[in-house]
């Protein structure tokens, strides 16, 4: 799958009837899904962000340009946000299968499009831009809409794509291709906008202007202005009020939230708020944040509470949601917030109740089945190894083993949450071929694309086991030891079914994998299929039976020393 973001931002916050007239040109384009719409009013501006094929993500970007040109006019816009133009700015993102070049080219043809067919002048931004000095938004946008007129008649501002000439209702566009940006603002209990200036101009990359002792700006030998630089780099930070929530905000875009993390930067906020008398009262993110950004902010304030630290992802982004107060101006909800959720979908299965589960496993549907309730077996394996942690982390007794027990949850999380996930692939990948069985074979040529079809859904309904069979032999066995052999004596019995389950899924998976490997036509793809599978079973089931048995013979020794 390849799939890219593009997230354009429309200089219009307050009319829901533009709004609207944005979203359906979006949505009109196939393959394209329209993620999130988060207007601001006292901004007057609004964040779309649409994620799809890149072909598609093109057209829809397209479409949306061309409907905020018509109906959004720049020469009565006034807002609190810095903009240019109708559409103010436009990125590709790459998301899956997506480089940064391939987002590169798909923005030259999106400035193409807009500045032949629209007549709007584009300027290219970010790994997109054709010249240093339009690297940076803040720069091209300098002056905002207002200084368009002049700019347009300078010869140093002429655009990469478009008329070289004043537009003066949709202005300028600015379409570029970045990384992630995540639009994060964090609240003061103040009204007071310079506060929120000075704590924004002390955190972003750009800093402020040095001033000398006598309070005058310090230059340089040219008569420039010297720059103190701030904390943080790839931040872009200001202050702004808030009318309709009472209070000032830090405003930013970090534009390489790897480098600078949304927890450090409100850490560090809280101190510098302190410092001026002022309070943090909270935060938001604006559109959407990558699941990495919020799940290191929730290990970060669950590593200062001293708390464990192997729980589930849902527990990790609960801990970041409440630590950043991201619900104070409106609720944060994860399945609309965190990128990764929304492009992800919903999981029938895995979503099920146990119950609902169950029933529909005793059905007459061939599918859920085996390698279904394999990757399920595996999931409950990795639930119980980070359950054994999470009873012998903190305990006194076990103070030796904490360190390792911590890292034991944490490693069986991400298992869990991939064992999971298996559970509806393994279902997916047979009803890819079930539709590859159903296609017709009345002619020559239709023959030979049904059994190409019918080839690749066989081998990706015989990777998905063979995935989940290789992942439980190499991953488990050494947490489910760990668990057994120093864990919390208590949970033994635990950790022994741990060590059962993974080798039910682990022969689970191996029978899946066999008999999708039975009768195929690409003898190199079964014959290294079955090396592997081999391989793993052979070493997955040892490691199970040996770890299964200590554990059995521990707690018949128990039995026996306590007695009659």
């Amino acid at each position: 799958m390849r799939l890219v973001e593009c997230v354009p931002n429309f200089s219009e916050g307050r009319d829901p009837a533009t709004l609207d007239a944005i979203a359906a040109a979006i949505r009109g384009v196939p393959g394209v899904s329209l993620l999130d719409v988060d207007p601001g009013a006292d901004t007057h501006r609004s964040v779309f962000t649409l994620v799809g094929a890149p072909d598609a993500a093109v057209e829809a970007a397209f479409r949306a340009v061309a409907t905020a040109a018509r109906l959004i006019d720049m020469s009565t816009h006034r807002g609190a946000h810095p903009r240019m133009g109708a559409t103010d700015v436009c990125p590709f993102v790459p998301l899956a299968g997506v480089t940064m070049d391939d987002c590169v080219q798909l923005a030259h043809r999106l400035g193409e499009r807009v500045g032949d067919e629209l007549g709007i002048p584009v300027y290219l931004y970010e790994h997109a831009a054709t010249r240093p000095d339009r690297r940076n938004l803040a720069d091209i946008r300098s002056g905002e809409y207002e200084a368009l007129p002049e700019k347009m008649r300078d010869p140093a501002w002429v655009p990469d794509y478009g008329p070289h000439a004043f537009h003066a209702r949709a202005g300028a566009t600015v379409i570029g291709a970045r990384e992630f940006l995540v639009a994060y603002n964090i609240n003061l209990n103040t009204r007071d906008t310079a506060k929120a200036k000075e704590i924004a101009n002390t955190i972003r990359e750009a800093g402020r202007n040095k001033r000398g002792p006598d309070g005058k700006f310090v230059r340089d030998a040219h008569g420039e202005i010297v720059k103190e630089p701030g904390l943080f780099k790839f931040c872009k930070a200001t202050g702004w009020y808030l009318p309709e929530h009472g209070l000032a905000q830090v405003t930013m875009n970090l534009t390489n939230f790897h480098v600078t993390p949304v927890h450090v930067v409100f850490d560090k906020v809280c101190e510098l708020a302190e410092g001026l008398g002022l309070r943090v009262t909270g935060s938001e993110i604006v559109g959407l944040v990558p699941l990495e950004a919020v799940l290191a902010a929730g290990r970060h304030y669950l590593a200062k509470q001293g708390a464990y630290p192997g729980v589930s992802e849902a527990d990790v982004i609960a801990c970041a949601v409440r630590s950043l107060g991201l619900s104070e101006l409106g609720p944060f909800d994860p399945a609309q917030k965190i990128v990764e959720y929304r492009v992800g979908g919903v999981r029938p299965l895995a979503g099920l109740t146990v119950t609902r589960f169950l029933d529909e496993l005793a059905s007459d549907s061939p599918a859920p089945g085996g390698g279904s309730v394999a990757a399920l077996c595996a999931a409950l394996s990795a639930s119980l190894t980070a359950m054994v942690p999470a009873l012998t982390y903190g305990k006194k007794a076990h103070a030796a083993v904490r360190d390792e027990m911590g890292a034991v949850g944490v490693a069986a999380q991400p298992l869990k949450e991939l064992f999971r996930e298996l559970i509806d692939r393994d279902t997916e990948a047979f009803n890819a071929v079930m539709a590859a069985l159903r296609l017709p074979k009345g002619t020559p040529s239709e023959v030979v694309a049904r059994d190409a079809a019918l080839l690749a859904a066989n081998q990706g309904a015989t990777r998905v086991p063979l995935e989940l069979l290789t992942r439980v032999a190499a991953d488990l066995p050494a947490l489910v030891a760990a668990c057994i052999e120093r864990g919390n004596p208590n949970s033994l019995s635990d950790a022994g079914v741990a060590a059962l389950t993974a080798r039910a899924a682990l022969e689970g998976a191996y029978f899946n994998a066999l008999i999708n490997l039975a009768g195929m036509s690409d003898a190199a793809f079964v014959a290294q299929t079955r090396a592997t599978a081999d391989r793993a079973f052979a070493e997955g089931s040892a490691a199970f039976e040996a770890l299964s048995g200590k554990v059995r013979l521990e707690l018949l020794a128990r039995l026996e020393h306590q007695g009659p």
